[in-house]
């Protein structure tokens, strides 16, 4: 494996996992619901797409051909995340979920 594809692999795992873990901060730090559901949407599947594109990058290095596995995971996350934060935000709309004073957005009345 060459020097340079170390360096692209080394990299896309360092910018992988900061990204997941700004992500997890987030959803552990946000102070509501709405505003926790960028953690894990936004940066946490950035990150887990730079790690998966690592490996895929990896093992095509060695020679075991494209990762396909990874592909795929890789894309069904991509295409889930979204759409499953999006039905979360609409049902927590829908039920009355409470927001924080300060945070964008009219708190919900009762």
């Amino acid at each position: 494996m060459s020097l340079i594809t170390e360096y692209v692999i080394s990299a896309l795992l360092l910018l992988g996992s900061a990204f997941t873990l700004v992500g997890a901060i987030g959803l552990a730090r946000l102070p509501d619901f709405f505003t926790r559901l960028h953690g894990p949407t936004k940066a946490t599947t950035l990150g887990v797409g730079a790690i998966m594109l690592s490996s895929v990058i990896y093992f095509s290095a060695r020679g075991e051909g494209v990762g396909i596995s990874e592909i795929l995971i890789t894309l069904f996350l991509v295409i889930t995340a979204p759409v499953s934060a999006n039905i979360l935000a609409k049902a927590a709309m829908h039920i009355g979920v409470r927001t924080v004073e300060n945070t964008a957005g009219k708190p919900w009345e009762q």
